[in-house]
């Protein structure tokens, strides 16, 4: 899947001020005010220094004017909390015990080549065992901005760049890494638009191909766009994701994991990689 504009192939998107080179100038005025608002909401928070929880952050993408602020987000986090894999936080749910520590879980949605220039230097660097959904039908894709799905899907907006997602050799470099290779479904759709036996293909197949291609175990699941009931059904889709054998399903709903919590529930906290102190302070107070 792929696409080019006129005039060639447009070069691929290095940098996020190209990701959102042509956002309307009232996007950009909205994005200044909230973060103005999260300055004063953040002021007197503070990340929890309570020992009884597990935080999962997420992003989408470090690009490269964003490597330089990950990494430094990364390090103002290890002042708070360990890192641990999602494989060692599910069985830290799993085990019913009380959990002996503040500890972050960093995934990734969609799949894009940035986690792998981006993010995987970083990651390793750290020792930090990230997990990445990906979505297996887009692998190896190119997306151009004049690429309708690319603008509905995947959030594009940016001028004569193209979007590019992980290969399989992209993959099973990051799982030799320590990373965790995850399904983003086999093509990225809302599953509460599908019938059951529809969903359920979407989860098995894209596990299968995760499986097959990377050599490794495919035990965590992440439905596109994120938010239970509105984009795909927590209780159906859970079952679903038991059923085909996964261990974990993640969701777009923020918050702590504490003892006993379900790990087909799992609350994460967007993130964007360039973010700074504030948003983090802030969004990482919420319970």
């Amino acid at each position: 899947m792929s696409g080019a504009s006129a005039g060639g192939t447009p070069r691929p998107t290095a940098t996020y001020a190209e990701f959102t080179a042509l956002d309307p100038w009232h996007a950009s005025l909205r994005a200044l005010a909230r973060d103005v608002a999260l300055r004063a909401l953040a002021v007197g928070r503070r990340i929890d220094d309570t020992s009884d929880w597990i935080r999962f952050p997420y992003y989408h993408h470090v690009f490269d004017d964003e490597r330089t602020a990950f990494a430094r987000q990364l390090d103002y986090l290890a002042g708070f909390g360990e890192f641990i894999s999602i494989d060692d936080a599910v069985a830290l749910l799993e085990s019913g015990g009380a959990i002996d520590g503040r500890y972050f879980c960093i995934s990734f949605d969609d799949g894009l080549k940035s986690c792998l220039t981006g993010a995987l230097p970083i990651l390793a660097e750290r020792g930090i065992a990230a997990a990445f959904y990906v979505v297996t039908a887009m692998i190896g894709a190119t997306l151009a901005p004049d690429d309708a799905a690319a603008r509905r899907d995947f959030g594009f907006r940016g001028r004569r760049t193209s979007l590019e997602f992980l290969t399989w050799d992209d993959c099973r470099t990051m799982a030799r890494k320590g990373m965790i290779i995850g399904s983003h479904c086999r093509a990225h759709v809302r599953l509460a638009d599908l019938g059951a036996g529809t969903a359920m293909a979407e989860l098995s197949e894209s596990k299968a191909a995760i499986e097959r291609e990377v050599g490794a175990e495919c035990g965590h699941f992440c439905p596109p766009y994120g938010i239970p009931e509105k984009d795909f059904f927590l209780e159906r889709d859970g079952a679903l994701a038991r059923e085909t054998g996964y261990r974990s399903l993640a969701t777009g709903w923020r918050g702590a994991m504490r003892q006993g919590d379900d790990p087909f529930r799992l609350r994460r906290d967007h993130l964007i990689a360039g973010w700074g102190k504030h948003q983090l302070r802030y969004f990482l107070s919420l319970p």
